[in-house]
């Protein structure tokens, strides 16, 4: 059974960081690749980052590009999300997602992130 559990979300002033964390199980997660995405009231869900398998190549959107960074620690089943210099447009809920050769396994329940004073 394929599971995705994130955890980190919260509420956090403008300018602060968070970091979230997605631990997976149910598949094999090196040979996934892993994304975070994000969806705030009354919008579609976007693209945050994404990483490949290995780690070695990773993507942006351009809203985050420069704040956010994406990693994985294969031995932990783990993908984080470091958000730095927040802003109150990053507020949403955040989701990670695992896919195979460009098929979704799954999605986690979502982690809410509130940046505001």
């Amino acid at each position: 059974q394929v599971q995705l559990v994130e955890s980190g979300g919260g509420l956090v002033q403008p300018g602060g960081s968070l970091r979230l964390s997605c631990v997976v199980s149910g598949f094999t997660f090196s040979s996934c690749a892993m994304s975070w995405y994000r969806q705030a009231p009354g919008k579609e869900r976007e693209l945050v980052a994404s990483i490949t398998c290995g780690g070695g190549s990773t993507n942006y959107g351009d809203s985050v590009k420069g704040r956010f960074t994406i990693s994985r620690d294969n031995a932990k089943n783990t993908v984080y999300l470091q958000m730095n210099s927040l802003k109150p447009e990053d507020t949403a809920v955040y989701y990670c997602n695992a896919a195979s050769r460009g098929v979704s396994l799954g999605w986690g329940q979502g982690t809410q992130v509130t940046v505001s004073s």
